[in-house]
This record gives structure tokens, C-alpha cells and sequence, in this order.
């Protein structure tokens, strides 16, 4: 696989493919035993320059937020932190590229 091949999407693409994807018919298949078609090619992976990389730890801090918006991010379900800086490294990254 050639770093060509490497495709990044938006989350907005991502929520567009994601609403296009026909899980009925996926259903249908799974329940008559039949495997998704699959490009065989879309699975072959050169893993001779793959690169370990170890995600650097998060840091504990405590933040002050208006309670509607923590009720918010919690009403999401779990991983509601994760969400939250997510949406702050989103806002960091339009920043330093302006």
C-alpha cells in the first residue's frame, strides 16, 4: 500500500458514508450466512514500513464548564471526555491554521 492510498475524510464525509451504508441488506446477508463482497485488494496491508506509534498520555486536570454543557457531552453516552477534546484539539487545530 503506497502512502497514496491513504484517503482522509471529514467528519462530515465520514457521517455522509456512514448514512449510505444499506444495513437492512447487510442483515438480509448476514442471516443467509453470505460475507459482505470484499475487494480483496482493500485488505492486502505492506506492513514492512509500519511505524509503532505510542499515543502520548493524556494529562489529568481539573476544568470548570457550565453544567448544561458538561449534561450535554454526558447525555452523548461514554467516552464524553474524549468527545470534549476532541472538539477542543478541533478548535486548537482551526486555530494555528489561521
Amino acid at each position: 500500500m503506497s502512502e497514496t492510498s491513504i484517503k482522509t475524510y471529514t467528519l462530515d464525509e465520514i457521517r455522509q458514508i456512514k448514512g449510505r451504508t444499506d444495513w437492512d441488506a447487510l442483515r438480509r446477508a448476514e442471516e443467509l450466512g453470505l460475507e459482505p463482497e470484499r475487494n480483496e485488494d482493500e485488505f492486502e496491508v505492506d506492513w514492512t514500513r509500519a511505524k509503532l506509534v505510542t499515543p502520548e498520555p493524556k494529562k489529568a486536570i481539573s476544568l470548570r464548564v457550565d453544567p448544561d454543557v458538561l449534561e450535554f457531552f454526558k447525555s452523548q453516552g461514554a467516552g464524553y471526555q474524549t468527545r470534549m477534546n476532541a472538539v477542543l484539539r478541533a478548535w486548537m487545530d482551526a486555530q494555528l491554521k489561521r
